[in-house]
């Protein structure tokens, strides 16, 4: 039969710790059970001796007094009986003796502590039958274990025994005290050794800490400064824990290094793009101011004026780019939002009833609590997030897509939630995790006719962030939900 496993997912991770207790404690219960069996075993072979040397010297006894009473008396016409064995000087009580003769036990008897004699069983007389002459052996009796030892002389068995009681309880005694201190020492060990490994121990779980102190901190964005380091005295060498401290520290300077570099260059990236967008904007607004006035005053020919055309569209486009990446580059500086009292529910209305106006062919509702609600932020920044995702609904889902606005609170009474909801066709679940970087597009599934910068997003996750709050996205064929959290005015 196939032995039950119990499923690895039920078998809970041992720690060092753990495993360095069992180990120990295992071999020294290996090594107490050894001396414990080698101390049994050398014992019982000292007092199987002595208790041998003993029997010889009764079975001499029995067989010598058995022998000078047997023999024939010269002043005597008939020859004297022969004597009782357990009679012989010296025997002690619990002695046996039995007297085969012709295969026929014609006696067979065990001297008690009173002197009286026991006769044996019918049983026990058949056991001592077996015995064979020669050396000693053990046998069980009905009286106990005995120590026996069988003398043959003129056709009769003379068979010896004494008890083995005594022998076995102080067997029993020492197996006792063996268990007894075995198991108190074991215990102590026990103790005295997780005691000893939790404090060997104490340096390998500092520095545990130190790398799941450096482990949740937010090494993908920001500034980010690795104070923490292991400790000198857990990082010295010639331990164990000190080597895994060293090579911490270690790992921990060169991570730091490359994220100053990181830091560096990334903000290298973003100055140039803020000074580039801010010396951008005057030539495009003379660009488009120029382009509106040649529009007003000059006469084109219908090429031209498609010309010209695409020039003002692709001047509001970079226009559009430019400040879009401003306002990026200012939000990565810490620039802090101008705070005002907004009210959400008035903005999602008013934004949704511009967009019935400018896209109709989209299905547009909104969604709000019956009381108002309202936070505190940069009202300019907070309704270019409500344009940015209805735009971006109204672009990545075909004609005839039903577009939900809502705003509640949440249910701790602390966030202002904005969603916007649609039921379009969805997304990519391999575009969803890079959905708000910057530059990207949206997949095949929901792309559009309209340009986009790849921007409007990711400038929604900052002006979130900017406002203490979030942004996340959720989606599946036939719904796709963006929630934007942002504190609560009353809270």
């Amino acid at each position: 039969m196939t032995a039950l496993r119990a499923p690895q997912g039920l078998r809970g991770p041992r720690t060092l710790r753990s495993k360095l207790t069992t180990v120990v404690v295992g071999l020294l219960a290996g090594i107490t059970l050894a001396l414990g069996l080698l101390t049994h075993t050398f014992m019982q072979n000292a007092l199987l001796r002595q208790t041998d040397d003993q029997l010889t010297l009764a079975a001499d006894r029995a067989s010598h007094f058995r022998g000078e009473l047997g023999h024939e008396d010269t002043l005597s016409a008939s020859p004297r009986k022969s004597g009782d064995p357990l009679d012989a000087p010296g025997q002690g009580s619990g002695t046996l003796n039995a007297v085969i003769t012709g295969g026929t036990v014609t006696s067979a008897q065990i001297l008690d502590k009173t002197g009286q004699r026991v006769t044996l069983t019918a049983d026990d007389q058949a056991t001592l039958k077996e015995v064979s002459p020669g050396g000693s052996t053990s046998v069980k009796l009905s009286v106990g274990e005995y120590r026996v030892k069988a003398v043959s002389a003129s056709g009769q068995t003379l068979i010896t025994g004494l008890p083995l009681a005594q022998m076995n309880s102080a067997l029993d005694t020492l197996s006792v005290i063996a268990l007894g201190v075995g198991g108190t020492g074991l215990g102590l060990a026990a103790v005295a050794g997780t005691l000893i490994i939790r404090r060997e121990l104490r340096p390998l779980e500092r520095v545990t800490r130190v790398a799941q102190d450096v482990a949740r901190l937010p090494l993908e964005a920001g500034e980010v400064r690795l104070a923490t380091r292991v400790a000198p005295e857990d990082a010295r060498e010639g331990t164990e824990a000190g080597a895994v401290g060293q090579a911490l520290n270690q790992l921990l300077d060169s991570v730091e290094s490359a994220l100053e570099s990181r830091q560096a260059s990334e903000m290298k990236v973003r100055q140039f793009v803020a000074d580039a967008s801010h010396e951008l904007r005057n030539p495009l607004a003379a660009i488009r101011g120029y382009s509106d006035l040649l529009g007003a005053t000059e006469q084109f020919s219908d090429d031209g004026y498609k010309a010209l055309q695409r020039v003002q569209d692709q001047s509001r486009r970079m226009s559009v780019l430019v400040e879009g990446l401003l306002l990026l580059a200012r939000l990565d500086e810490g620039h802090a939002p101008r705070m005002t009292d907004v009210d959400l529910t008035a903005m999602v209305r008013e934004t949704v009833n511009d967009f019935r106006v400018s896209a109709p062919d989209h299905e547009w509702s909104v969604d709000a609590s019956p009381l108002p609600v309202g936070t505190r932020g940069d009202e300019r920044q907070i309704h270019q997030v409500l344009t940015n995702l209805l735009s971006n609904a109204r672009k990545h889902t075909p004609v005839g897509t039903r577009v939900e606005a809502g705003v509640h609170p949440s249910d701790d009474g602390r966030w202002a939630l904005v969603t916007i909801t649609d039921d379009g066709e969805g997304i990519q679940p391999d575009f969803l995790p890079q959905i708000f970087e910057r530059f990207t597009r949206a997949d095949t599934a929901r792309s559009g006719s309209d340009g986009t910068t790849g921007l409007g997003l990711s400038i929604v996750q900052a002006i979130a962030k900017a406002h203490g709050g979030a942004v996340s996205v959720e989606s599946r064929p036939g719904r796709t939900r963006f929630e934007v959290r942002l504190p609560l005015a009353s809270s």
